[in-house]
């Protein structure tokens, strides 16, 4: 929830120019809601795809005050759609199931759900970081199968890793997107080298490039760092370099 037409106005442009040429990374972004047209029309051409933050979990339309659903986001052109973020979890009482359903009806909607899945701290220095994030797994692959999971991108992000300013380190974010690849892997192998896993906790530019340099690390679900253009601008350039290696 941060923005106004002003600031939005001028990330974009910003990152529209310094990252025309580009190559061997996508980039989207997701701003709130309310901006979403305004983004689109301001990224015009661009190679930069757009998204929203969340969507309803109620496949049709209907009386829903303050609702979105994913006919409107798909209408607003968005390719993409966060869902499950810790945020919303936590603060919005989303629960698995919730989430589950939501990433079904994006898939029949042609949005790419951008998935969230991560342990609080408590749950890490429990040790049932594996438990949790292999619960929030299932109940999305029990809903929509293993088949269509490989046009899910999974966001892993340690609730305790964001907006803190601490990061997991590269061998700890390695060690859980592994993890969820071994996890889908158990339900097809093919699948689990296609989907695509990202890291979203507390990415920033000094830091970019040692995370998506681990094998299973495929980009970055970034936020504090997506508000400062130049930072965004070199987790992307990051991102870049570390794929053309």
């Amino acid at each position: 929830m941060h923005g106004s037409k002003a600031m939005v106005l001028t990330l974009v442009t910003e990152l529209v120019e310094r990252t025309e040429r580009l190559t061997g990374v996508d980039i989207a972004v997701c701003p709130p809601a309310i901006y979403i047209d305004f983004v689109k029309n301001a990224l015009g051409n661009s190679h930069v795809a757009i998204g929203g933050q969340n969507m309803s979990e109620v496949a049709d339309q209907g009386a829903y005050t303050g609702e979105i659903s994913a006919l409107m986001l798909k209408d607003m052109g968005c390719q993409y759609v966060v869902l499950g973020h810790s945020e919303r979890r936590a603060l919005f009482g989303e629960t698995d199931t919730q989430v589950a359903t939501k990433v079904a009806v994006a898939l029949q909607n042609d949005l790419t759900p951008i998935l969230c899945v991560g342990e609080t701290l408590e749950q890490r220095e429990s040790g049932v970081t594996e438990q949790v994030i292999a619960q929030q797994l299932s109940a999305v692959l029990d809903v929509v199968g293993v088949q269509d999971f490989a046009k899910v991108v999974v966001a892993y992000e340690p609730v305790w890793a964001i907006g803190t300013g601490k990061t997991a380190s590269p061998a700890q974010a390695q060690a859980v997107h592994a993890f969820i690849r071994q996890q889908v892997s158990k339900l097809d192998a093919a699948v689990a080298q296609q989907v695509i896993i990202q890291y979203g906790g507390s990415v920033k530019p000094d830091n970019a490039a040692e995370l998506f340099a681990q094998p299973d690390i495929d980009g970055g679900l970034i936020g504090g760092a997506s508000l400062n253009a130049s930072d965004f601008i070199a987790i992307c350039e990051a991102a870049g370099e570390t794929c053309s290696k």
